[in-house]
């Protein structure tokens, strides 16, 4: 894979995907230190390197965490997302002793937005723009 400013590369395609994705707490409950949001930040940047994707940004409160992930088309979202809140959940709950509710550190919902690219209104502009053939 080669990186550009703005574009991914893979073999047969060209792409720039990203996502916002926000993982809430079991019951809300305010768990996080900023300790555990920096090491949190290692953890899911391994997670992503793994999936072959960046970690763009990445913070958060005592409760949530918000990511910007960039992914390639071949990755599910709802795979990387699900590798994200396991294996934290994991490695957190051992390193912090975190006691949680049935052992459960993130509720099993998630927010997850596409986000970059040009507005809707704009894509739908140049779509109705094309020239089509008669």
């Amino acid at each position: 894979m080669k990186y550009s400013d703005e574009l991914r590369h893979g073999r047969t395609c060209v792409y720039n995907l990203q996502a916002h994705l926000v993982f809430v707490t079991k019951y809300r409950r305010g768990v996080f230190t900023k300790p555990m949001l920096e090491d949190m930040k290692q953890i899911m940047d391994k997670i992503c390197r793994d999936f072959e994707s960046e970690l763009i940004e990445f913070n958060g409160e005592d409760d949530h965490v918000h990511l910007l992930v960039s992914y390639p088309p071949k990755v599910p979202l709802s795979a990387l997302i699900n590798s994200l809140k396991g294996a934290s959940s994991r490695i957190l709950r051992r390193r912090y002793e975190i006691r949680t509710h049935r052992n459960h550190l993130w509720s099993p919902s998630y927010y997850a937005a596409s986000s970059g690219g040009a507005p809707l209104e704009t894509l739908k502009q140049y779509i109705r723009n094309q020239q089509t053939p008669e």
